[in-house]
């Protein structure tokens, strides 16, 4: 990895697809209506930064680092999280798109999703305890053998979760979306 440090910069309108992003560490940065879409934004460090209405749809996330980072309004569809590295990851996604990524074994305890389509991720073998799922759509995606326990899923919907195959002690639901756990049951709840 590079030895470039980038600290507190705010970069806007930059579309990483024509000009190449440095690898390094981007500490405290801003990155506002920046392209990442299918780049190359491997080994780079992302420490206590912020992207708003980024799109890093199908990005190459490999061993890259996000270290409290929080997406707002961002286009992510199909990213690989768990390509990632893992070590300190923490992030938040606000208003994001992120159909047909994959969390798949990743450690994503406390992570926060606000308002997000989550259609098609895959949540396989993720530990995502206490993370709160606040009026998100979970269309098709994947919990198998997921550790859900003390999880928020109240106001979100469409999400198919069985009870058998996955952790869910202490896990919040509403009376209005708790059909999603009976799926598998074939049972009809008014």
């Amino acid at each position: 990895m590079s030895d470039d440090y980038f600290d507190s910069k705010e970069y806007s309108k930059i579309d990483f697809t024509k000009t190449k992003i440095i690898k390094g560490e981007y500490d405290n940065c801003v990155f506002t209506n920046c392209n990442f879409g299918n780049v190359h934004a491997s080994n780079i460090q992302f420490v206590e930064s912020e992207f708003i209405d980024c799109n890093f749809s199908n990005a190459i996330v490999k061993q890259t680092a996000f270290k409290d980072v929080n997406f707002t309004n961002c286009k992510m569809i199909g990213v690989k999280f768990n390509e990632c590295n893992p070590f300190l990851l923490q992030f938040s996604f606000t208003e994001c798109q992120l159909n047909f990524s994959s969390f798949y074994q990743l450690k994503i305890s406390n992570t926060r999703f606000e308002k997000c389509s989550l259609e098609e991720v895959d949540f396989t073998e993720t530990i995502a305890n206490s993370s709160v799922f606040n009026n998100c759509n979970l269309k098709n995606s994947i919990f198998d053998n997921t550790n859900l326990e003390k999880s928020d899923f109240r106001t979100s919907f469409n999400f198919t979760i069985n009870p058998e195959e996955n952790r869910l002690r202490g896990a919040k639901f509403s009376r209005n979306t708790i059909d999603g756990l009976f799926s598998k049951y074939k049972i009809i709840v008014e």
